[in-house]
């Protein structure tokens, strides 16, 4: 994902990778849940953070199901 802090480009790479997945017939988990906690006051340790760190190694995870 070239930009690892845009929610959109998050949930478009979550939906063609399921896609590929689903093709292939290979079951991925889950994508990580969107947080819901956010105060929006750009608190260090944002749970938006934490939110890409975990899309980052869903994506590295799911690649390396697909092989590759």
């Amino acid at each position: 994902m070239p930009d690892n802090t845009d929610r959109d480009a998050a949930l478009a790479m979550f939906a063609a990778i399921q896609q590929r997945a689903a093709a292939a017939g290979i079951t991925l988990r889950q994508p990580p849940a969107e947080p819901d906690s956010c105060c929006g006051r750009g608190c260090n340790g944002c749970v938006w953070e934490g939110w890409y760190e975990a899309v980052d190694y869903w994506r590295e995870e799911a690649l390396l199901k697909l092989g590759g």
